[in-house]
């Protein structure tokens, strides 16, 4: 009795399954039947070198066509239909024209719209009209920057826009916000010439810290400098561009710069980074080493005092090199790592940077802003 209860149950619940599984197939089966019969004709291109009325509508029905979300009837189909019926398709814009041209092609719905360029604008619109009920079911406008070459991306942004579909913000950004940061969807043209860049003229100050910063403080009688340990830098930053791909950029900086003309002092330097630039929001970093020119000595500490070499008496002494200025000028090296931002007005760049060089004898910190100005 138990046994025939429990094979009664496992019967019952394969016929649900089944039943279950029918009925959701025929569901799925009636959803994607009841897509809506849409049709699109031409798109009204007014201004925008490159794209006719024909072109817009094929790149309007293949983004639709892309979304699988409405039964597009195909092209030449509807072309051939209104062609017999006499309904001429070139300037057949208006609600009333497409509702007649619905009628004859059997579309449920008639999609439109209009690309035009307005001053440094593209001002897209998309409608689509019931055919059966003749109104305006939904409308939207965009407006984006004047960028014909990127058209079908636009159309691509707006069909999805009406279908309350999410793009990525990084894209509307770039085709709608003339303050973002240069890439290929904003600038076509984008190069080594055409780019975000931040070469140019780079004024800051830099400071010492530890054993460099007494020994700039010291007298010159012993060798210091007689300065304090902030010291103004003026120079230029030039780069050369390895790879753009996407939102990065990835390059060589050199950046010759001569330190402490405020005080007297002139300690040149050149550094040579390698770095990573986002074009999104300008943030990079980089890092290489550096080189300098300033001046040392050899010489020994005698009972805490520094004695040049010259003026060795002691022979268990050890001799070293350090910062002087009665030596001559050698080359002295270092490992820069830097990071900054590049801020966008108009068409002009301006870098900030903060970078650091660590040091045995005390490390050195700056911070230096430029400018350029694009001539595009």
């Amino acid at each position: 009795m138990k046994n025939s209860h429990l094979i009664f149950t496992f019967l019952w619940i394969m016929v649900a399954a089944f039943v279950s599984l029918f009925t959701d197939s025929s569901k799925s089966f009636a959803q994607a039947q009841k897509r809506a019969v849409v049709a699109i004709l031409h798109v009204d291109t007014q201004g925008i070198y490159g794209i006719t009325p024909e072109q817009g509508g094929n790149m309007l029905r293949l983004e639709l066509e892309k979304l699988e979300m409405m039964e597009v009837i195909d092209k030449y189909d509807a072309f051939y239909l209104l062609k017999q019926q006499g309904v001429e398709v070139a300037g057949c814009y208006g609600k009333q024209c497409l509702i007649e041209a619905g009628k004859v092609i059997k579309a449920e719905k008639m999609l439109t719209g209009s690309v035009e360029k307005y001053g440094n604008s593209i001002m897209l619109t998309l409608r689509l009209i019931d055919v059966e009920k003749a109104t305006v079911e939904k409308n939207i406008v965009r407006e984006y920057l004047y960028l014909p070459e990127q058209v079908q991306l636009m159309l691509t942004l707006a069909v999805r826009d009406f279908f309350n579909l999410k793009n990525e913000d990084f894209i509307v950004q770039q085709l709608t916000n003339k303050n973002t940061q240069e890439t290929f969807l904003n600038n076509p043209a984008f190069s080594t010439i055409k780019r975000l860049r931040s070469d140019g003229p780079r004024i800051g100050f830099t400071v010492f810290t530890g054993e460099l910063a007494a020994r700039l403080q010291e007298g010159i009688a012993t060798g210091g400098f007689d300065a304090l340990p902030v010291l103004s830098q003026f120079g230029y930053q030039f780069e050369k561009l390895i790879i753009s791909e996407g939102k990065h950029q990835w390059l060589f900086e050199f950046i010759p710069l001569i330190t402490g003309l405020d005080q007297s002092l002139f300690i040149p330097s050149l550094s040579v980074l390698y770095g990573v630039r986002n074009n999104k929001n300008g943030w990079e970093f980089a890092f290489g080493p550096t080189f300098k020119g300033i001046s040392q000595a050899e010489g020994y500490f005698d009972n805490g005092v520094w004695k040049l070499r010259n003026e060795f008496t002691n022979p268990d002494q050890a001799v070293v090199k350090r910062l002087d200025s009665r030596g001559a000028h050698e080359l002295n090296m270092g490992l820069v790592i830097a990071c900054g931002k590049t801020f966008r007005s108009g068409k002009m760049n301006v870098p900030f940077n903060a970078y650091f060089v660590p040091r045995k004898d005390g490390m050195q910190f700056g911070l230096s802003f430029g400018f350029n100005a694009r001539n595009n």
